[in-house]
């Protein structure tokens, strides 16, 4: 079934909305904190929000990034990912997908704009994003492409094997741990979803996307060096995004 009209604009609305609850997620799962139950409160002063006061987008600028109650400054964070959520509606509905592979690509871009995000903030990338996302990878493939589903399952094995690999690695020789098994599960969901042929050019992605940030530091006058932490699955996640939407390089 071809994506229509406004099947995307309803998409591109609720957009914000669904950010909104992204960055619930990003700011509650690294603490532990209930996702679901819980209202919404100032991390300062603890004040409920009201519904007029989460608007995404609209209420953060109306209030001039402040609390309401006790005037603390409201991260830009917040509207940052309410827009990016909506963003990402417009780039997939330009790629002429079909009406499944559309929701399930916003599914997918959601997601991963949570654990980059997360990523960049914590340096973590929590299971409960991860693993859901290679399951979810393998049921789509096992709907949509049913041929292609061992290639794909083997995908999230290489991928899984090989980030396992370059932390065995990067352990032995500096004696620490340099990358979180959260990059590998990463690795993991992106060749369920991408295919044994895409985990290359995922990592390829992030390693560069990865270096482009540690350059962006050094050009800022930040020291640089083996020891500098960089948030290295957020540039996985976006190499991951961008390989879903294009394909695997070097391949026809």
């Amino acid at each position: 079934m071809s994506l229509g009209p406004p099947e995307w604009l309803f998409a591109f609305v609720a957009g914000p909305f669904i950010g909104s609850f992204l960055s619930v997620l990003v700011v509650r799962l690294p603490k532990g904190e209930d996702i679901v139950v819980s209202s919404s409160r100032c991390r300062s002063c603890g004040t409920a929000l009201s519904a007029l006061q989460i608007v995404p987008i609209v209420s953060w600028a109306l209030q001039r990034g402040k609390c309401g109650s006790c005037g603390a400054r409201v991260s830009w964070l917040y509207p940052a990912i309410e827009a990016s959520a909506a963003v990402l509606v417009l780039w997939a509905a330009t790629l002429g997908m079909s009406s499944v592979m559309f929701w399930a690509t916003l599914v997918l871009g959601w997601t991963l704009l949570t654990l980059a995000v997360t990523d960049v903030r914590e340096f973590i990338l929590p299971d409960a994003l991860t693993l859901p996302l290679i399951a979810a990878g393998l049921a789509l493939i096992a709907w949509q492409m049913p041929d292609a589903l061992i290639w794909h399952a083997l995908g999230g094995v290489c991928g899984i094997a090989l980030m396992s690999g370059v932390a065995f690695a990067y352990k032995a020789l500096r004696g620490r741990e340099g990358l979180g098994f959260g990059d590998a599960k990463l690795m993991a969901a992106a060749g369920a979803w991408t295919g044994i042929a895409g985990v290359g050019t995922v990592l390829l992605y992030g390693a560069m996307l990865s270096l482009g940030v540690a350059a962006m530091l050094a050009l800022a006058g930040r020291r640089v060096d083996a020891d500098t932490p960089i948030p290295f699955g957020a540039g996985l996640a976006a190499g991951f995004w961008l390989t879903w939407l294009y394909g695997p390089l070097l391949v026809g």
